[in-house]
């Protein structure tokens, strides 16, 4: 483990004593600055897999890894043991579509986790990680701050507007095959004190409207456990138990929102299903709506 941060004590070593048993064989690592903790375990994992050119792919767009030849040069214990990397600042962070997210010293949280996950179905994954978030920072599940924008957003709640607020946080997951194995990448992205970003069309929010106490090392010890155990259920039991949690925070659900596909245009969220489709009523049909390629937007209220 390192804690090489200058400005901020992280506590790595308490955090690995508290998540190793959770995670046998976990590594924590601190850097100060980094292009992006995702690509940085990425490129780990395929340098493991003995093809640095190994294809990424998102959750629930796996090809099946029984058709996959073996990879060269043998596996070695270490190439699957889990890893969590925190970087005070990205330099090149990356987003949900390309997207990229920024970041700032000691007013950001930003880290991956890696681990080798193999699920029945991947299909809800980002709105598991992003429930799990949502709760840790924000345990009050009858009036929540801390509401879930489908599929992978952390938005700051407007007390009053419904699906009103603004952007807190963001998880992009990616995965790469090791082996016969797949190993799957979980970044994370939180605002955690007050900053000046111009031109975000959700608006800016941070952890410290919620709790003015708060720094980005104790939001990740907050977090980081109870992502590790989501994970591991998620990996059980896939995002069918989650729904009715989800439903408490959904920002989309009643409201009218238009989406970046064509054929669907603009419609009414009614929610999740069980595999983490966004439900979207369209001239009176009801249509599921899976991650992919897809932005959602909430319209505005006329007159907002």
């Amino acid at each position: 483990m390192s804690d090489t941060a200058a400005h901020l004590h992280w506590g790595a070593e308490a955090l690995w004593e508290r998540l190793e048993p959770l995670l046998p064989g976990l590594t924590v690592e601190v850097v100060g600055r980094t292009d992006s903790t995702n690509t940085r375990l990425i490129e780990r994992a395929r340098e493991a897999s003995g093809d640095p050119d190994g294809p990424i792919t998102r959750p629930g767009q796996l090809d099946p890894l029984d058709d996959e030849p073996n990879t060269p040069h043998g596996r070695r214990a270490g190439d699957l043991e889990p890893c969590l990397l925190v970087a005070e600042q990205q330099l090149a962070g990356r987003g949900r579509l390309g997207r990229d997210w920024k970041s700032s010293p000691v007013s950001s949280l930003t880290f991956s986790l890696a681990l080798p996950l193999a699920p029945r179905d991947w299909s809800g994954l980002s709105l598991a990680v992003g429930l799990a978030l949502a709760e840790a920072l924000d345990a009050d599940n009858n009036t929540p701050r801390i509401g879930l924008k489908w599929p992978n957003d952390l938005w700051l709640l407007e007390g009053g507007a419904p699906g009103g607020g603004r952007k807190l946080g963001g998880v992009l997951i990616e995965t790469v095959s090791v082996g016969r194995h797949r190993m799957c990448v979980v970044g994370v992205g939180l605002n955690v004190l007050p900053a000046a970003y111009e031109g975000l069309a959700s608006g800016y929010a941070c952890l410290r409207e919620i709790d003015p106490a708060v720094d980005a090392p104790a939001a990740l010890h907050r977090v980081a456990a109870p992502l590790v155990r989501a994970l591991q259920a998620f990996e059980k039991r896939g995002f069918a138990p989650l729904v009715e949690r989800y439903a408490r925070r959904d920002l989309l659900r009643g409201q009218a929102v238009s989406t970046s596909l064509p054929e669907l245009g603009s419609g009414i969220a009614e929610g999740v299903d069980p595999g983490g489709a966004l439900l979207l009523r369209v001239d009176g049909a009801l249509r599921r709506v899976v991650s992919g390629e897809v932005s959602v937007r909430v319209v505005p209220a006329a007159g907002a």
